[in-house]
């Protein structure tokens, strides 16, 4: 009886112990954060650093400024990224893991679509980028495309890995007791590969986000690497930085996302 009544209360305890913990690890990251910018304005003030080449903390303020302003286009260049981002992310990472968990069905294809995805996935992306560009046109539907093939890969390898790293232990529990392969499928691969899924997810945010910022390089009239790649020719650096606190901002709330969705979908994972 003393064990139940005191379980919740360590629970609590060392729930308590990680916010705590958790808490104290961002309030490092943003004191460090506040302490570099401040230099960096206080080094571009005092001349050390000159401003025109390397920017300065209030010109990114004012680019921001100007970029929210009705004039700008800050918010729908955002906008539009992280619509290519997503659909990519979605349409790559899920055939990628879709295939690579009904691999499993099949397991002498399986190596072979393994190493195929492997071959794949070490070309360039930017390389393809001119192709799907005349493939698929300028618009939104190329940027999708290359965000999507820049993930697929990456899903359908952490995928056919998931399926075959199952505890075999489980597996042979299953047959023991006759299920039949959809079963164990539904039963026992897919609540298996849920971790390596959302791990996967949460790497394929930066694949989709690269792919679609290098299809907007190539060939765009909107998104905020539309926009980097003007500024960055027209020597507006504030601007440039500007994009990349976007698309770091973009990247990061993506993968808070994801990482909160796994600790609700996977309640039987408990953090050490």
């Amino acid at each position: 009886m003393s064990d139940v009544a005191i379980s919740p209360t360590v629970t609590s305890k060392r729930a308590a112990s990680g916010r705590s913990k958790s808490l104290g690890t961002t309030g490092i990251v943003v004191a460090i954060v506040v302490v570099i910018v401040a230099g960096w304005q206080l080094a571009v003030t005092l001349g050390w650093v000159n401003g025109r080449l390397f920017g300065s903390p209030e010109g990114i303020y004012r680019a921001a400024v100007l970029g929210l302003s009705p004039q700008g286009t800050l918010v729908p260049d955002t906008l539009a990224t992280l619509f290519e981002t997503l659909m990519g992310l979605v349409v790559g990472s899920g055939l990628g893991i879709g295939l690579g968990l009904l691999l499993w069905f099949v397991p002498r294809v399986s190596g072979v679509a393994e190493g195929l995805s492997v071959i794949l996935n070490s070309i360039p992306k930017i390389a393809l980028g001119p192709l799907i560009v005349i493939w698929f046109g300028s618009d939104m539907a190329s940027k999708i495309w290359l965000a999507g093939i820049s993930t697929f890969a990456v899903a359908m390898i952490s995928a056919c890995a998931a399926a075959r790293e199952v505890d075999q232990d489980l597996l042979n529990l299953f047959r023991s007791f006759k299920a039949k392969p959809g079963m164990i499928f539904s039963k026992l691969i897919v609540p298996s590969a849920l971790p390596w899924i959302f791990s996967t997810l949460r790497v394929n945010i930066g694949f989709a986000l690269i792919g679609a910022v290098v299809g907007e390089y190539i060939a765009s009239q909107a998104g905020v690497g539309h926009e980097v790649f003007v500024a960055g020719s027209l020597f507006d650096l504030n601007t440039v930085w500007l994009g990349i606190i976007v698309l770091t901002l973009m990247a990061s709330i993506l993968s808070w996302i994801v990482q909160f969705t796994e600790a609700k979908v996977i309640t039987w994972k408990r953090k050490r």
